[in-house]
């Protein structure tokens, strides 16, 4: 399995939109406007941007550009 990454950013309130679609927001991680997160890129991840894709905006990353930092 692949370790790439995807940063998703919120880009557009969900105000006025089901409540599913502020599920899927929440879902992702997201929960300010303009807050991004680094997420495995797989066909689950794929999906629940698809279902919210005029919300937010999704950036491939190299993997170079991740790093991990231990608590």
């Amino acid at each position: 399995m692949s370790s790439e990454m995807v940063r998703v950013t919120y880009v557009k309130s969900a105000i006025g939109y089901s409540q599913r679609q502020k599920d899927t927001v929440r879902s992702l991680g997201l929960r300010r406007l303009g807050e991004s997160v680094l997420v495995p890129d797989n066909p689950a991840i794929r999906g629940m941007v698809a279902a919210v894709d005029h919300l937010v905006r999704i950036d491939p990353v190299a993997e170079a550009d991740v790093t991990f930092v231990e608590a």
